[in-house]
């Protein structure tokens, strides 16, 4: 397969080796935002950078993923390092750094990590997944705001869609929505850290008002093990995001990802900067 025939996810997730816990890579253009990749793609990355270490025990099983600045266009490196091994878990910093035209290294992104060894125990989902019709029965959404990386899903709204008039009314901020990578791509871990990011600002759906604003720092946690993850195949899964509290510039938001079968995926919680 060549280069061009590789899904933008892949493609984005082609991190090469460059020294020991190095990898290069560059800014996916496909998942390009406003001014700088889409932030669930740097997340992908970052957590695709720990599962192809050599020294990697165990699967992802958390990653808190610290936006400290913009990710340019151009090429940068992903540390991973694997601070401590213990008997069944392994903790990871992970750091990306770029460089100026003149040499100059500076840090966009910063994450923590931790793998664990998969251990059958007794298993429930509190969390379960809420009513809502096949996802081949709803058709997908097109909204105005056309940034590149929202070409790379597809979306089916059940609840909360994207507002269809900016007239600063006060309303729920939940949002639910059948989600699929575009083409349709088997779900694995890196691609689902992606996906828990797609939902747009939850202060736009609360006040009807597109201000601008962007993520600060994003936790995944992931329920499901790999091979749960990897069942899903390419099958639309449901995906569910609420604002909590908007106060001083910020706010917080929590998400949820089921399988079609109701299985719990992922859980993320993130914090999100506001502007008037």
């Amino acid at each position: 397969m060549t280069s061009s025939d590789r899904h933008p996810m892949d493609a984005a997730l082609a991190l090469q080796p460059s020294a020991p816990n190095r990898y290069r890579t560059r800014a996916s253009k496909a998942y390009w935002n406003m001014v700088g990749p889409y932030g669930g793609i740097t997340a992908a990355q970052m957590a695709q950078a720990v599962l192809q270490h050599p020294e990697l025990v165990g699967e992802l099983v958390s990653i808190t993923v610290n936006y400290a600045g913009p990710v340019g266009e151009g090429e940068y490196t992903i540390e991973a390092l694997p601070v401590r091994t213990n008997r069944s878990t392994q903790h990871w910093i992970i750091t990306m750094r770029e460089q100026d035209a003149d040499g100059n290294e500076s840090i966009s992104t910063t994450a923590t990590a931790m793998t664990a060894l998969v251990r059958g125990t007794w298993s429930d989902d509190e969390c379960a997944m809420p009513p809502a019709p096949p996802a081949a029965d709803i058709a997908p959404a097109t909204v105005e705001f056309r940034a590149e990386w929202l070409r790379r899903y597809s979306m089916r709204p059940v609840e909360g869609s994207y507002p269809a008039v900016w007239d600063e009314s006060t309303r729920p901020s939940r949002t639910r929505v059948w989600v699929q990578d575009e083409p349709p791509r088997p779900l694995d871990t890196p691609a689902l850290t992606a996906l828990c990011d797609v939902f747009y600002p939850r202060v736009w759906l609360r006040r009807a008002r597109r201000v601008p604003s962007g993520t600060v720092t994003f936790t995944v946690y992931f329920h499901a093990s790999e091979a749960q993850i990897r069942a899903v195949g390419d099958q639309p899964v449901l995906a569910q995001a609420q604002g909590q509290g908007f106060r001083d510039g910020f706010f917080d938001q929590t998400a949820q990802v089921w399988a079609p079968d109701g299985t719990l995926l992922a859980t993320s919680h993130q914090l999100v900067y506001y502007k008037e």
